[in-house]
């Protein structure tokens, strides 16, 4: 799978929003029912700020300007309760501390997930990445862009509200070549669908894989295990990996291991397996190949569901791929928004995006970006009650 301008149809949909926002920045505050607030000071002195998207439903999504981060998803349960659905902390001094490990609801790049020891080669050059994550490059190494101040410009958009996050990553920034462009849209509609798209280009051959790193509790920030929440993940294959969590190249059934997701089964049932899988990685952590044929519009991924509470998540995405995680490296050594410590198994994260280590493995859908391409992606979340 090539990464190229998507359809006519979405691009028509990306400039008729670009012009719906052009020179209505003061109506979005009033009519479009996106607020600012004042949210501190990043690392390199830029201000940040904090946004609150409210669709006419009342359903709530928050996030800052320092690295895009996704702080709030305010949604029901089956009683009209309302509770944030992501962990994450209460100050941007802790997420400034904390995040460049953990990086609770941060945008990811210039690539997510691994790349083995760090190398890949284009063009017949090789370039040599950070080594953050021993042996191995992840999330592309130290103070990428979970750690930026990101521009963010309002949108103004019939039936959903919105805004548009850009930064610009210089050439070689982190090891990567080339000068890339980039647009993330959160847009809440008034479905309760939350649209992350994306949208990169550069001006050197380079690779890019781009996701969201939120972390789920659908029984609500703080709530505890979500080992009874039940999972299903449109997916009959999965990249076996070795100890070192880098794929073999291989694309495995997932029929008769832990990672069968395709009825909908309890986190917890799989989370202490023998498989290697799990050992090594302490947990799920796995890149699961999504069934879907590739496509311009997002296809149902996953979906995970909470008896407890009747919170449910669906999981649309262009992506190829979906990283389950459940929340391996949390140990209680940090206290989240409400002052609660959080456990491994506190939650799970589900990262749209291309495969780890892809640049290594010819045989993977391509993350190859060219002059005159364009990176396009879109993950939807749309949040029910039942």
């Amino acid at each position: 799978m090539k990464l190229k301008t998507r359809t006519h149809t979405r691009h028509v949909r990306w400039t008729l929003a670009i012009a719906l926002s052009c020179g209505l920045f003061a109506q979005a505050h009033a009519a479009t029912g996106v607020q600012v607030e004042p949210y501190g000071t990043g690392h390199d002195g830029k201000a940040v700020s904090q946004y609150t998207l409210t669709n006419a439903h009342g359903m709530v999504v928050k996030f800052i300007s320092y690295g895009g981060i996704l702080t709030d998803i305010d949604v029901p349960d089956r009683h009209g309760r309302k509770a944030n659905v992501l962990l994450g902390f209460a100050s941007l001094k802790d997420y400034q501390a904390y995040n460049g490990d953990i990086h609770f609801g941060a945008l990811i790049g210039r690539y997510a997930n691994r790349i083995a020891k760090g190398r890949f080669s284009l063009d017949g050059k090789d370039y040599q990445l950070e080594i953050n994550n021993p042996p191995n490059t992840l999330h592309s190494g130290f103070h990428t862009f979970d750690d930026k101040v990101w521009t963010v410009q309002p949108l103004t958009l019939k039936g959903a509200v919105g805004a548009e996050l850009s930064y610009v990553s210089p050439d070689g920034e982190n090891g990567f070549p080339g000068t890339l462009t980039v647009h993330v849209r959160y847009i809440l509609d008034d479905q309760d669908s939350l649209h992350i798209q994306y949208r990169a280009s550069t001006d050197k051959d380079t690779v890019v894989n781009l996701t969201n790193h939120s972390y789920f509790n659908l029984g609500g920030e703080g709530s505890g295990s979500v080992e009874n929440e039940l999972v299903q993940i449109f997916a009959s294959r999965y990249t076996p990996t070795d100890a070192t969590s880098i794929p073999t190249g291989q694309i495995a059934p997932v029929a008769g291991t832990p990672l069968d997701f395709r009825r909908p089964v309890a986190i917890g049932k799989g989370l202490r397996s023998s498989d290697p899988q799990l050992l090594w990685a302490h947990g799920y952590d796995n890149n699961l190949v999504l069934d879907h044929a590739p496509s311009s519009q997002p296809a149902l991924a996953a979906r995970v569901y909470d008896p407890a509470s009747g919170r449910q998540l669906e999981l649309s995405t262009t992506q190829p791929g979906l990283q389950f995680y459940t929340a391996n490296g949390l140990n209680g050594g940090v206290v989240g928004s409400t002052g609660k410590t959080y456990r491994q198994g506190d939650a799970f994260a589900m990262e749209a995006e291309h495969f780890p280590d892809s640049p290594n493995h010819p045989q993977f859908p391509t993350t190859e970006l060219k002059p005159g391409q364009v990176f396009q992606q879109e993950t939807v979340l749309h949040f029910t009650t039942r």
